[in-house]
């Protein structure tokens, strides 16, 4: 304990902001987000040939099924309308 040494709490130097005159040009940015883009790119793994026809039929598959039940919900709310209206009319 008689070892340890002090730490100072020195404040961190303050770094001077920008100001908006600072700005680098429209041509500069424009440069920069090309380049940014680039390396995100180069990090993304894309999938094969026969992961992507996979996911293709699988997606292709529960499109179907959704669509058979839209189409059961509505053919089921069109026999309830022509039911009422038989019943009313």
């Amino acid at each position: 304990m008689a070892n340890e040494e002090k730490k100072t709490n020195t404040p961190a130097k303050a770094v001077p902001k920008k100001s908006d005159s600072e700005k680098p040009g429209l041509s500069k940015r424009i440069a920069k987000w090309f380049r940014e883009l680039r390396s995100e790119l180069k990090k993304v793994v894309w999938p094969n040939r026969k992961q992507t026809v996979n996911n293709t039929c699988i997606a292709l598959g529960f499109m179907l099924i959704a669509a058979v039940v839209v189409w059961g919900f509505d053919t089921l709310a069109e026999k309830g309308v022509e039911v009422l209206i038989n019943l009313v009319g």
